[in-house]
Formats: C-alpha cells, sequence, structure tokens
C-alpha cells in the first residue's frame, strides 16, 4: 500500500487517509466492545462462506459497514449478507480452491476436484 510506505517514511498523512484509518479503528472498537469476536485482525480475512471469494475486509473496501456490522452481530445469515453485497455472488466469487484435511491432519489448500495437495 502505497500510503503506507509514505508514512512509515515520515511523509504527512492527507486529510482523507487520516478520515479512513480513524474510521477503520472506529469501527472495529465497536466490534469488538458489542460483540463476541476476539481475534478481528483474522475475521475480517475470512472468507464469510465456504468456496466464496468475500469477507468483512472487501465489505470494508467498499464502504459497507452496515453488512459488516450485520455480520459480526451473528444474527444475519451470511449468504443473505452476501446477496445484499452482490447479488452474482454465487457464480462471480465462487473460489477454484478448496480447504481439506491432509493425511496429517492438518487444514491444507488444493484446487477443487483435485485429490492431491498439488
Amino acid at each position: 500500500m502505497p500510503a503506507v510506505k509514505k508514512w512509515r517514511r515520515g511523509d504527512g498523512v492527507s486529510g482523507e487517509n487520516r478520515r479512513r484509518v480513524a474510521s477503520l479503528i472506529a469501527l472495529c472498537d465497536v466490534i469488538e466492545d458489542h460483540y463476541s469476536i476476539t481475534e478481528l485482525a483474522s475475521w475480517f480475512e475470512m472468507p464469510i462462506l465456504d468456496g466464496i471469494n468475500l469477507t468483512a475486509l472487501d465489505l470494508y473496501e467498499a464502504n459497507r459497514a452496515d453488512l459488516i456490522f450485520r455480520l459480526a452481530s451473528g444474527h444475519d445469515d451470511p449468504e443473505r449478507v452476501a446477496t445484499d453485497f452482490r447479488l452474482d455472488w454465487r457464480t462471480a466469487l465462487t473460489s477454484e480452491f478448496e480447504t481439506f484435511k491432509s493425511a496429517d491432519g492438518e487444514l491444507s489448500i488444493r484446487l477443487k476436484g483435485s485429490e492431491s495437495g498439488a
């Protein structure tokens, strides 16, 4: 992310970037204070449905905090949230990968339809 690299070099933060960071921090604070999500960074990166390339971070990027709160509350169906985000999610956001339990008992990833962990 170019903006973060600039910040690390000591360059100034634009007003818009400062607002976006403050907004994300506030969103995270509300989720942590009101919902039982302890690993918030991981939660933002986890797909909301198995096999679908859609995360809470994607919703944040699309300025859909309303859908993030619905997911965090646990009172809404993730399929409904995905539909409210994008009607064609079942075809447009399908992953070509799947997770499986490998011979050593660990979760692994592979191409769908592949029998090996290639």
